[in-house]
Formats: C-alpha cells, sequence, structure tokens
C-alpha cells in the first residue's frame, strides 16, 4: 500500500522475532510466511518488523498487502456491500486469481506485476517487482491464512473487545452502524479461518508474552 504509515513497538520486534526463529528452524527453498488476524492487531507492524529483521540478517525478502487484492476499489467498496449484502464480506472479496499470479511470480522468481492501493486517492496502481533471488514472501492480511501452499501461517491473537478498543482509538475511520457490521462478520470470517493456522501468537503490551 503506498502511503501508509506505521508505528512499531517492542511487541511488534518481539513477535517478529518469534516468526523469524521458527522460520530459520525449518528455513528451505521459496518460503511462504502469512500473517492473519483480525482488523488493527498488527498484522502490518509484525509484517514490516519481521521483513528488517530478514534485511538485518541477509535474507532477501518482500512483502504483499492482501489489501491490495480485493477485487473492489477502496472508495467503492462500502456501496457495492451494501448493494450485496453483508453476508458477501469475507475472503470471495479478494481477487485470488491475481494472488496466484503474485505467488507464482515469487515461485518462478520473475518479474512480476501486482496491485498496490494508493490510501491518498484510493486509486489502485500497478507495481513491478522483480522475485528474482527473494527467499521468503511475507504475506499479511485478514485472511491470508487461506494461502494453502504458505509454509508458515501466523494468526494474531486479539480478542474482539480488544480489537474494538484499537479501531476505535485509532481514528482512522468513522465507525458508523454499518461500518460496524462489517467488522463483526469480519470477525466472524477471521475466526473461523483461525484452525488453518501453523501457530497462534499473542502479545499483550505488558507482558509481551508469545504461544506457539
Amino acid at each position: 500500500m503506498l502511503n501508509n504509515w506505521l508505528l512499531l513497538s517492542k511487541k511488534h520486534e518481539g513477535a517478529a522475532q518469534t516468526i523469524f526463529e521458527k522460520y530459520l528452524s525449518e528455513r528451505r527453498g521459496k518460503y511462504i510466511i502469512t500473517i492473519s488476524g483480525e482488523v488493527e492487531t498488527g498484522k502490518c507492524e509484525v509484517a514490516h518488523a519481521l521483513g528488517k529483521l530478514m534485511k538485518k540478517e541477509g535474507i532477501m525478502a518482500k512483502l504483499l498487502h492482501m489489501d491490495n487484492y480485493y477485487k473492489i476499489p477502496p472508495l467503492e467498496r462500502t456501496e457495492w456491500r451494501k448493494r450485496n449484502g453483508i453476508e458477501s464480506v469475507g475472503y470471495d472479496e479478494y481477487d485470488w486469481e491475481v494472488i496466484n499470479r503474485s505467488l507464482a511470480g515469487f515461485r518462478d522468481g520473475k518479474l512480476t506485476t501486482l496491485p498496490c492501493v494508493d490510501l491518498f486517492t484510493g486509486q489502485i496502481d500497478q507495481l513491478t517487482t522483480n522475485f528474482a533471488g527473494i527467499e521468503v514472501l511475507i504475506v499479511e492480511g485478514l485472511y491470508s491464512v487461506k494461502i494453502e501452499e504458505a509454509n508458515l501461517k501466523v494468526f494474531i491473537e486479539l480478542t474482539y473487545k480488544d480489537t474494538m478498543d484499537v479501531q476505535k482509538a485509532s481514528g482512522k475511520e468513522e465507525l458508523d452502524e454499518f461500518r460496524m457490521q462489517i467488522l463483526e462478520r469480519e470477525h466472524k470470517v477471521v475466526q473461523s479461518l483461525k484452525p488453518l493456522a501453523d501457530f497462534y501468537l499473542d502479545f499483550d503490551t505488558a507482558n509481551e508474552i508469545f504461544h506457539f
């Protein structure tokens, strides 16, 4: 995503270190790590912290944001959801054909064009990247755990109440009645996918506890 801003904390760095150590324990060939969880659980922050750690250790890695892969652009998504009903919200909103093309580009180590949402304009731009020499692909997003070929699927634990508190505190968007319905629907879908994860990561701002 273009023009996104992140604030990394010790808990994100600690989570990234946990994932990194798991990766090192089974490092082999082309490796895909997915980081999923509910809205505002810190998926993007953990993914960036992990990418920075990979770079520090000399491991070539790239990051994919699943928010770039929605079929409907951001500026049109709310109205589309209203027309199609709350049950339309879920992993089928992703364009899995494009996702699979991106994964194939990584697998084959070739030049690949990816969608990229500009958060200032809401437009979907096209980004061309070269996967040659890239060892690790980090994929973060609500439903990234559904990527079957991932080598390591991480699910960040946070209660629904906690995600609501974080969402309200962030002030990123207006939480009107329809948006609250969307968040509740996403909560149900994400939780239904939780069993697909290889391990669950639970961080607490006070104790920084991580559970495999």
